[in-house]
């Protein structure tokens, strides 16, 4: 009798071959006309962020790569070299899609379209190209962060109205973190995955499933820098931490790496609202509901402060909101002051 052969390492294999685009047609259980869609969307986003990587690989060495462009966005920034690049990489790669027919872009005022995906393309994707570009000159990480909505309107007038909809309506979002090695993490709505470049192959691999963020953190990331310029409860909450034991601050300047720090490790993330900027700096659509659809997928939280974020309903494509994120334990902390502040300065009902 001839025994069939076992290969030994059959499981390190198998997880070794397991490719983004393999990876999300497993997670839709299906090769419908949607999840080869889906499929195809994400193929994109990696081919992206393997460009942009690779361009940050050689920041330094390759002429216009650092640097301020002269040129404002339309949040009124200053914006760098390396944000029209990737910008620019995001519009390319997606040109040749045949699925998406807009591209909505914090680096852009309007929405990018694309005439001849139109007919047929089905979706919109909206991206930070290039998140924390400040750290590009001193050669710290960055990321990009993005998200898959589905197209529900012709949008005939070019406003993108139905772009204006809670986060819920997100059918995919996720980030890609340039750093020692390249991560992308995504979510379809079915958990939290992590994918590693291997640039011998040129694929993604996963190097992580079905993440789960811990309920509470040692990790508090914060710009201390602006404790003066928040209210009076985020300060608060700031002063709990300074005076017990157990807390570290960790704040690098790059969303999405300080993001990954608290889905891997724990804790809360905050950009509050300042006097001069009431709403915060973060922008809805491109930023805070791809990021809170991902850590609600991973079992933490993400908050404005009052407010559970994917119930943000923006009424602009470049709204800003205040952000709270992180561990379920940890966000409730944090908007425990934001509520007691809220009680003190209710006014007293009449007897």
């Amino acid at each position: 009798m001839v025994e069939s052969y076992q290969p030994s390492s059959e499981h390190t294999l198998d997880r070794d071959c397991t490719t983004l685009s393999r990876h999300v047609l497993q997670q839709l259980q299906s090769f419908g006309p949607e999840a080869q869609d889906l499929s195809a969307l994400m193929n994109r986003i990696a081919l992206a962020g393997k460009l942009i990587s690779r361009h940050l690989s050689r920041s330094g060495l390759v002429a216009d790569t650092l640097g301020f462009t002269g040129k404002t966005n339309v949040q009124g920034e200053d914006v760098k070299k390396m944000d029209v690049f990737a910008n620019d990489v995001f519009i390319s790669v997606f040109k040749q899609s045949g699925l998406v027919c807009r591209l909505a872009s914090e680096e852009m005022d309007e929405p990018y379209y694309i005439p001849e995906n139109c007919p047929i393309g089905r979706y919109t994707l909206l991206y930070d190209p290039i998140d924390g570009s400040s750290n590009v000159d001193i050669n710290l990480n960055v990321g990009s962060i993005f998200a898959i909505r589905r197209q529900t309107d012709d949008d005939l007038d070019q406003t993108a109205a139905d772009l204006l909809t809670h986060g819920r309506d997100q059918l995919a979002a996720g980030y890609i973190l340039y750093g020692p090695t390249t991560v992308l993490v995504y979510s379809i709505g079915n958990g939290v995955h992590s994918f590693t470049l291997d640039p011998s192959l040129g694929e993604f691999i996963l190097t992580a499933e079905n993440i789960q963020v811990p309920q509470h953190g040692p990790t508090y990331s914060v710009n201390e820098g602006n404790f003066w310029q928040w209210e009076e409860s985020i300060r608060d909450f700031t002063r709990y931490v300074h005076r017990h034991q157990g807390y570290s601050s960790r704040y690098s300047g790059a969303l999405v790496g300080d993001f990954h720090r608290i889905l891997m490790q724990g804790g809360v993330f905050l950009y509050p609202g300042t006097k001069k900027n009431p709403a915060g700096k973060l922008r809805l659509l491109y930023e805070t509901a791809p990021l809170a659809f991902l850590i609600e997928q991973a079992g933490g939280r993400a908050s404005t402060g009052t407010e559970r974020l994917l119930d943000v309903v923006p009424a602009e494509l470049h709204q800003r909101t205040p952000l709270v994120i992180g561990s379920t334990e940890d966000v409730a902390l944090v908007e425990s002051f934001v509520q007691e502040r809220l009680r003190e300065q209710a006014p007293i009902s009449a007897p």
